[in-house]
């Protein structure tokens, strides 16, 4: 019984508490990309540049910073056009889908993944991320619902003391 109760509690926090599967990324893993990215700016090597700016895009994609989610989304798509394959296509499509999802910008994520699918219809980080975005976007919709429930209840309460009042 007591096990119940945990799983309970354990569902109802991690419900209003918003955890999810995707990793986060430290300051200090930002900062050794960055420095690879300018190290990479120095060579001739294209595709070590290449290479070097799509880790610094998922670090920031994956920062628990606004601003380096920003800068990340941006990025990407300043260079989804320049992509050389599908599967780097892909792989920005992604990223950017994580880094909308970090922003709350649900439905924007949820057209990026599902964009990613339509390339990889079986990419299991994709569908992991699809599953999440939608979890989130119905959590969301549930919050709302219970705010206005309570608000609506609120309001008619009062009312109803209003008039008892009158009478």
């Amino acid at each position: 019984m007591e096990a119940k109760i945990g799983k309970f509690f354990e569902s109802v926090g991690s419900f209003f508490g918003g955890a999810d599967q995707i990793p986060w990324c430290d300051r200090d893993i930002i900062v050794a990309c960055e420095r690879e990215v300018a190290d990479a700016a120095k060579g001739d090597s294209e595709e070590l540049k290449s290479e070097s700016i799509m880790r610094l895009s998922w670090a920031l994609v994956h920062s628990r910073q606004a601003e380096d989610v920003q800068r990340g989304i941006a990025m990407l798509e300043a260079s989804l056009a320049n992509s050389s394959s599908p599967l780097q296509h892909r792989e920005k499509l992604y990223l950017l889908a994580v880094g909308y999802y970090r922003t709350g910008e649900y439905s924007r994520s949820r057209q990026l993944v599902e964009q990613c699918l339509e390339i990889a219809p079986d990419w299991r980080q994709a569908l992991a991320l699809k599953k999440t975005v939608e979890d989130r976007i119905a959590k969301d919709g549930v919050i709302g619902i219970g705010i206005t429930a309570t608000a609506v209840g609120l309001i008619a309460g009062g009312i109803a003391a209003a008039l008892s009042r009158k009478k």
